[in-house]
């Protein structure tokens, strides 16, 4: 919707047809000096906001990475986890969601595509390199963590890894830190830390 780099604001085009008030949201909102809880009500305020109403977004066109040999192993296998999971931890409340594999995630270890729109979940993206590196208990771990992400956005709940993601994934096993350190098979990776 927005974003400000050190003097460049973006901001959707849909914010040209935003009220004052809303545009005066978005400055409190920006403001270093306004306190925290009330730059989160303006955040709200302005997110409320219908751009795509007023300007929607255009098509995009996706560019998905050409097959690997072994991928639709790997896919069905991270199928089954998912749905083992599912049962195993959230009593199979959580829906089938696709499992992309992705060779451009460089510090991330998966992450979560959510609708914009609706806030429903889209997929679950894993890294190719952590798949190549790592032994499949973190792979496990990492879908897990996506999976709480999941159910964040299932039940309504802000996907973030704020206290009710932190409480979750201590109920279902999951380191709730959002960076963590991952070891290889054979040793601790370069970095130490990676984001999932």
């Amino acid at each position: 919707m927005l974003s400000f780099n050190k003097r460049v604001l973006r901001i959707h085009r849909g914010y040209a047809f935003a009220s004052d008030r809303v545009l005066r949201a978005i400055i409190r909102f920006l403001n270093p000096r306004v306190p925290r809880a009330l730059r989160r009500l303006a955040e709200r305020e302005f997110l409320d906001f219908p751009v795509y109403e007023f300007a929607p977004s255009r098509p995009r066109v996706e560019r998905r990475e050409r097959a690997r040999p072994g991928d639709l192993v790997l896919l069905h296998q991270l199928s089954s986890l998912h749905q083992q999971l599912n049962g195993q931890h959230f009593g199979g409340t959580l829906g089938e969601i696709p499992i992309r594999l992705s060779a451009r995630m460089k510090r991330r270890l998966g992450e979560l595509a959510v609708d914009i729109k609706t806030g429903r979940p889209i997929e679950i993206a894993l890294s190719r390199r952590h798949l190549a590196r790592h032994p499949w208990d973190e792979i496990e771990h990492t879908v897990l963590h996506e999976m709480v992400h999941q159910w964040q956005a299932e039940t309504g709940l802000r996907i973030d890894h704020g206290r009710t993601f932190r409480q979750k994934a201590r109920e279902v096993g999951v380191l709730p830190a959002a960076k963590r350190s991952v070891s290889r098979a054979d040793g601790p990776l370069g970095s130490g830390e990676a984001t999932a």
